[in-house]
């Protein structure tokens, strides 16, 4: 282990912030130094698994770490825009869950703040990451297609599908106003924007709570722990569990997708298509190394991951050989790997999102929301 290494610490041991761990201990720039959670058994049994040295119980003890250079805010929503302000304050690099905060007010005032403090900030949209989601982009940018028109698409689950299905995000005091769209509906519209290089502007939105009461552990629980335990409440539900969205964006393009937690079958369905004047893209997750491209007036064809084919801003974000697949967790490790490039050598090359990236997301998300309410186009 280099001096040079960075020292990275970690806030929050839920299923997220497991999965920052794995990331970065895969990441050769940085070394995990430190964990932290208030729930101090469970820290503990994490710190204890991946053999860490250092096991916090709360914020302040890991913000006063001097041998700390790095932090990874995997806590929930409503602890998400003090927390970053407390990092960025303490002079510490940020790695932010999304979303960056519960309201755009919130967001807004932490990417003012963070503008002149010296530290890199970065906020966790993994898909776009995806090798083949950065061929996407550079197929788009240099015209195979055309002028993009259509942009539609879905991210389906099934892990809220029955009224014994129970987790923070469907309340309001911690998530926030929106369940459904700011889980995962923010993904989408992160990666929808990457790709095409352009900003969703108009939104007109359906939200629906299909499960308007469920059944609430009185001890928590992780996200996609599983089944019902015998001790519970039943509460009413607020937050969304299904949205459908049109949209249009200031490049001109026209589009809709819906997104869901609901849907039986669905692990990660996360799907993306692209029609342009001469030619589409699609792209799903759950297929990671494929990207098809159909014609009018030529066959169709299905892209295979290929490091010798791709283009070279996408080569840069893959590493395994063409018929070995890259999944999820290689996105993830991509995307936070891109983060730790940017430290080390000072430039951000359009890779991971930054704050001003998620503030608007958190924007859209509202508009969305205010949408579905008034039944109306909302302009952002």
């Amino acid at each position: 282990m280099t001096a040079s290494k960075l020292r990275t610490g970690i806030i929050g041991m839920g299923y997220i912030g497991e999965s920052h761990i794995d990331a970065v201990r895969r990441i050769g720039l940085c070394r995990l130094a430190a964990v932290a959670d208030t729930n101090a058994p469970l820290a503990r049994v994490k710190a204890d698994l991946y053999g860490v040295d250092r096991c916090y119980n709360s914020v302040d003890e890991m913000l006063t770490d001097p041998d700390i250079d790095v932090i990874h805010n995997c806590t929930p929503n409503n602890l998400h825009t003090e927390i970053n302000r407390r990092i960025i304050a303490a002079g510490k690099h940020l790695f932010s869950e999304k979303p960056l905060a519960k309201t755009y007010a919130e967001a807004a005032e932490l990417v003012e703040f963070a503008k002149n403090s010296g530290v890199v900030c970065g906020v966790n949209f993994n898909y776009r990451m995806n090798p083949m989601v950065q061929e996407m982009r550079s197929r788009i940018a240099r015209g195979d297609i055309g002028s993009v028109r259509i942009i539609s698409g879905s991210y389906q689950q099934d892990w809220l599908l029955y009224d014994t299905d129970y987790n923070w995000r469907l309340e309001p005091d911690i998530a926030g106003i929106s369940c459904c769209v700011a889980d995962i509906g923010s993904h989408w519209m992160d990666a929808v924007q990457h790709i095409t290089d352009s900003r969703i502007t108009e939104v007109m939105a359906d939200l629906v709570t299909f499960i308007p009461y469920r059944k609430k552990p009185k001890n928590q629980r992780e996200t996609f722990a599983g089944s019902l335990t015998a001790d519970y409440e039943t509460v009413k539900v607020e937050n969304e569990d299904y949205g459908a969205v049109l949209f249009k964006t200031d490049s001109g393009a026209s589009g809709v997708f819906h997104v869901s937690e609901v849907s039986a079958g669905h692990g990660c369905y996360f799907g993306i298509e692209v029609n342009g004047s001469k030619a589409s893209l699609r792209w799903n997750q759950e297929e990671n190394d494929r990207l098809w491209m159909g014609f009018r007036d030529d066959d169709n064809r299905c892209i295979i991951r290929n490091p010798h084919t791709m283009a070279p801003e996408a080569r840069r974000h893959t590493s395994l050989a063409m018929g070995h697949p890259e999944g999820w967790n290689d996105a993830f490790r991509g995307n936070i790997a891109a983060f730790y490039t940017c430290i080390a050598e000072g430039e951000n090359k359009g890779d991971f999102a930054t704050l001003e990236q998620a503030a608007y997301i958190v924007r859209l998300t509202e508009a969305i929301v205010e949408s579905s309410r008034t039944r109306s186009w909302i302009s952002v």
